[in-house]
């Protein structure tokens, strides 16, 4: 019995298939009108079908590109930590380079730093045994950072350019009047250039640089830009200058040692 009801379902579905056929080509012969509705009907089905199995191609086609690119990005990503740790762990050569002509010049990284203090200073991972010395300067590719002050074996301890002990020798432009350059209390990447003479002239927006006049840094460091002054006395004028270095984040740092410190040291005995 249970056989029979099974051949009758099946006989039962057979039949309808043939009419559902008959009657669609009963329907797709009898006018033009009709056969243009069934024809945009299952063009309209089939771009659906085709369009949605296009759409789940192409979601599981990114899915895989996105893939690769995480993994290529993983791969470049551990590359330069590894790069960056070789080169900090290896032993540096403190030759000068043609950057900075007369300088010894040694990489470190700043391992400490504070930022919310009238007299701040940084700790670098560099000391004696990598040829730092007192009375260098610390530079970044956006300016100078601090002097060194003391060194240790491994460690050497800067005072910060954001520190009211700190001043250096700052120029307007690569030709205008040179005057200390110090920190103006207040912003992170706001300084203060002070005794200009009046007879320089120059305009906001103009590049303030290391003059060259000072043992510790290079002339010609591009350190900020100029912005607007004030006479003081009468007699000089007082520009304020907003840094290109952003202390918030430094970690690399050039410490650079002027070759003749010693000598021309000599020479105020």
């Amino acid at each position: 019995m249970r056989g029979r009801g099974i051949l009758q379902r099946m006989i039962n579905l057979v039949i309808f298939i043939i009419l559902e056929v008959a009657i669609l080509h009963l329907v797709t012969n009898s006018a033009d009108l009709q056969r243009i509705w069934v024809a945009r009907g299952s063009h309209a089905f089939m771009g659906t079908v085709w369009g949605a199995s296009e759409s789940v191609r192409h979601y599981f086609s990114l899915s895989a590109e996105n893939k690769n690119l995480a993994r290529e990005n993983s791969q470049l990503q551990q590359q330069l930590a590894l790069a960056q740790h070789r080169l900090r762990q290896a032993h540096i050569d403190t030759t000068q380079t043609d950057r900075y002509p007369g300088y010894t010049l040694t990489p470190a990284e700043v391992v400490k730093i504070s930022r919310n203090k009238q007299h701040n200073y940084l700790i670098l991972n560099r000391g004696y045994e990598d040829g730092l010395q007192e009375k260098s300067g610390v530079v970044t590719p956006y300016g100078v950072v601090g002097i060194i002050d003391a060194v240790s074996e491994h460690h050497a301890f800067a005072l910060s350019l954001q520190n009211h002990d700190i001043s250096i020798s700052a120029r307007l432009g690569l030709e205008g009047g040179s005057g200390i350059l110090v920190w103006d209390g207040i912003h992170s990447n706001g300084a203060v250039l002070k005794e200009i003479p009046l007879q320089y002239h120059y305009q906001p927006g103009d590049t303030v640089y290391t003059s060259g006049h000072s043992l510790l840094f290079p002339p010609d460091i591009p350190l900020g830009v100029a912005g607007g002054s004030r006479v003081i006395n009468g007699a000089t004028n007082e520009i304020t200058v907003t840094l290109f270095q952003d202390f918030s984040s430094v970690r690399y740092v050039t410490v650079v040692h002027n070759d003749s410190f010693d000598e021309i040291e000599r020479f105020r005995e």
